[in-house]
């Protein structure tokens, strides 16, 4: 498919059905990208708070379990009201 969009109205019913198909697909793959990069993301602002926690003279964590957990929410999306994702 080129890069722009193409003339629909041009297009047979079959190569609307094709090119749906192909886009969808595509979602479908960027989709599983985005839900993988959230992944790892979570993981490695863990592992984060875990060498802070461990690092601290005190004890006391710089950030706490609630925080990653609100960050984590954020990343899903899960955020509403004012400034929300």
């Amino acid at each position: 498919m080129d890069e722009t969009f193409p003339d629909i109205g041009a297009m047979s019913d079959e190569e609307l059905r094709e090119l749906i198909d192909e886009l969808t697909g595509e979602e479908r793959e960027v989709s599983y990208r985005r839900r993988m990069l959230h992944g790892k993301i979570d993981i490695l602002r863990a592992e984060l708070v875990n060498r802070l926690r461990t690092s601290r003279e005190s004890g006391d964590a710089l950030i706490s379990g609630a925080d990653v957990d609100k960050l984590s929410d954020i990343l899903a999306g899960k955020v509403s009201g004012e400034g929300g994702v």
